[in-house]
């Protein structure tokens, strides 16, 4: 499966990376990437450690500049926004931060009205209402006056989930919401964001290397590998792909058993001398 944009979704486009490339310093860590994000679609970012799903992620909600090319959200280029613009688009943003990124001195009903304290002119009643609602629908309803050291892991990922939704966000951004979480709390995380797009019809987008996860929450995924993308595709043409580096990740090989693609489509249909090592390590995605 070669990368591409996926050109056969006729939707509204609500996010759109053309030729995107970021560096740190003289180095190059994303490529020129490019797809699109659709209106209601769930789009998993896939990657190992190093890969740049992260810098991606940053690039995303405008934490990170480019370096050159172009991230349209809503209709705004975030590579050249101003800083009063891109204030503005945060605001029909949420993100999810992968340790919740709650304040610890705060109660949880503090840290999810303090996007509305600091962004809007609403009244402390109504900002009472919005709370309750927002930590209603993640499962925390009665927790407004507790503080995040008292919640457990899950409950703080769920706390986090509300804040990013206080100010009724576009689009959704989950950083690796599963990590750290049993599997059991992990599952309901993973519920939580599938009740969050079937309520609202948000379009979201979840960084994560959690294959359980990334297949049952996505639409499409896509696969990021040293800075540029493997694969881009729903969850089907991602099991199904003979792409190397796919059937790396979803296999879990070891990097030195990965073989180059001509040897590994030789493996498929020859009797090539490591096709049966290498399948016996196989469980599937």
């Amino acid at each position: 499966m070669e990368p591409r944009v996926d050109s056969s979704l006729q939707h509204e486009a609500m996010i759109s990376l053309r030729n995107l490339r970021v560096n740190y310093g003289e180095r190059e860590i994303l490529h020129g990437l490019s797809f699109e994000v659709v209106r209601g679609e769930t789009l998993v970012i896939l990657g190992g450690s190093g890969s740049g799903k992260s810098t991606l992620l940053r690039a995303l909600v405008g934490l990170e500049r480019p370096s050159s090319g172009e991230i349209w959200v809503k209709g705004k280029n975030l590579a050249v926004v101003s800083d009063a613009e891109m204030n503005e688009i945060r605001k029909r943003i949420g993100m999810s931060f992968q340790g919740g990124a709650l304040f610890g001195s705060m109660t949880v009903g503090e840290n999810v009205a303090l996007p509305l304290r600091e962004h809007t002119k609403l009244e402390e009643p109504t900002i009472e209402i919005i709370v309750r609602l927002k930590l209603d629908q993640v499962g925390l309803a009665g927790f407004e006056t507790y503080l995040p050291s008292q919640l457990s892991g899950g409950m703080r990922k769920r706390a986090a989930v509300a804040r990013a939704m206080a100010m009724d966000p576009e689009i959704l951004f989950f950083d690796e919401p599963s990590a750290g979480l049993d599997p059991i709390i992990a599952a309901g995380v993973d519920e939580l964001i599938l009740e969050l797009k079937k309520a609202f019809h948000m379009t979201i987008v979840v960084v994560t290397h959690e294959l359980a996860s990334a297949f049952l929450i996505a639409d499409r995924m896509v696969l990021i590998d040293k800075g540029n993308i493997v694969a881009i595709g729903s969850k089907e043409e991602m099991r199904s792909s003979t792409h190397p580096r796919v059937r790396q990740f979803l296999d879990r090989i070891a990097e030195s058993e990965v073989l180059e693609e001509a040897d590994y489509l030789q493996m498929l249909t020859e009797d090539h001398p490591r096709k049966r090592n290498s399948m016996t390590k196989r469980g599937g995605a």
